[in-house]
């Protein structure tokens, strides 16, 4: 991907720590303080333990992918440049992420995959994290 194209994200304040990750290179997470556990998408309350202190943590940036489809033909401006891999990403912390799979040719990409996160600058401000196939030597 050179230019960025697609729309930018609307970056409600809940999730401004996750973004500032993001142009920082780090994947970040919501982590519950009393139960350990993470949950995804950043929002502003906690789904383990209501009331709970929820604390962002660099997340591995490893994962697997769970499932995906490739898309052949989109005529959405942004998204018109196929085909190119949408997936649904779990997580070595055990959340799942949609994102696109990147740096490989589509039709390569298998459930079960190991990938790692990368990301992709959109503006000065704004970098969007996508995935790419682990390599054997990495």
């Amino acid at each position: 991907m050179n230019e960025w194209k697609r729309p930018l994200p609307t970056i409600p304040g809940e999730t401004m720590p996750f973004w500032n990750g993001c142009r920082e290179g780090k994947l970040l997470l919501q982590q519950d303080e009393a139960t350990g556990g993470f949950q995804w998408y950043p929002r502003s309350i906690n789904t383990m333990t209501p009331g709970g202190k929820m604390n962002w943590v660099a997340s591995s940036g490893k994962g697997t992918v769970w499932t995906f489809t490739i898309t052949r033909q989109n005529r959405t401006p942004g998204f018109d440049d196929g085909p190119y891999v949408l997936a649904l990403v779990e997580l070595d912390e055990g959340v799942k992420l949609f994102t696109n799979i990147v740096d490989c040719d589509p039709f390569d990409v298998t459930i079960g995959m190991k990938v790692e996160v990368t990301f992709v600058s959109a503006n000065s401000e704004i970098s969007v994290p996508f995935f790419r196939p682990i390599t054997k030597s990495a």
